[in-house]
């Protein structure tokens, strides 16, 4: 919980991938957020990129964060959803090794999130619940609809489908998702 712990167990978390991508072993970072522009975390993204960690930032606005960097970010990448909803959706998967650490919750990586606002992350260890989380990243780093990728020279560039590809939106997707379950629920 921010203002208390969080930042550490951000950093924590960040640094157990980056050790894993350092010992050779699987190190991924997929995180979804609004915002990112606090140095820190900024910082410890760069040094688990460094290492070898592979990291997939879905940002729907604000990124200081630089990516494709040679020697600094080259294994980061960058994109933003603009779509009908404004999604407010926070989720955060580490992965180190053989180990998972799925969260969520109400935190953005910003100064004023992380160490002057109560801000709660929790842990989520229901198999059910984590394969939503999986289908919602999956969803969002495939879309080729609605997404734009930011740059290394700070540009966001408009993903298209290559051609023959159909097109895939992340929130249509979510859409189509959310109207078939209404109707499971009805026929019961």
């Amino acid at each position: 919980m921010a203002p208390f712990n969080l930042r550490r167990e951000l950093v924590e978390q960040i640094r157990s991938v980056a050790a894993a991508a350092t010992a050779g072993e699987h190190a991924r970072i997929r995180i979804k957020v609004n915002n990112i522009t606090d140095p820190a975390i900024v910082e410890e993204l760069y040094r688990a990129s460094q290492a070898g960690a592979e990291i997939d930032l879905i940002v729907r606005a604000v990124c200081v964060l630089v990516p494709g960097v040679p020697g600094l970010s080259e294994r980061i990448r960058v994109r933003s959803i603009l779509g009908r909803f404004l999604e407010h959706s926070r989720l955060y998967c580490f992965e180190a090794g053989t180990r998972k650490d799925y969260l969520l919750g109400s935190a953005d990586l910003m100064q004023r999130n992380l160490d002057h606002r109560i801000e709660m992350v929790v842990p989520i260890d229901a198999p059910h619940v984590r394969a939503e989380i999986e289908t919602i990243f999956r969803r969002l780093l495939s879309d080729n609809s609605q997404a734009w990728t930011l740059e290394s020279d700070g540009q966001w560039q408009r993903l298209s489908p290559p051609d023959g590809e159909r097109r895939r939106s992340a929130q249509a997707l979510a859409m189509r998702g959310r109207s078939r379950a209404r109707r499971q629920g009805q026929s019961r």
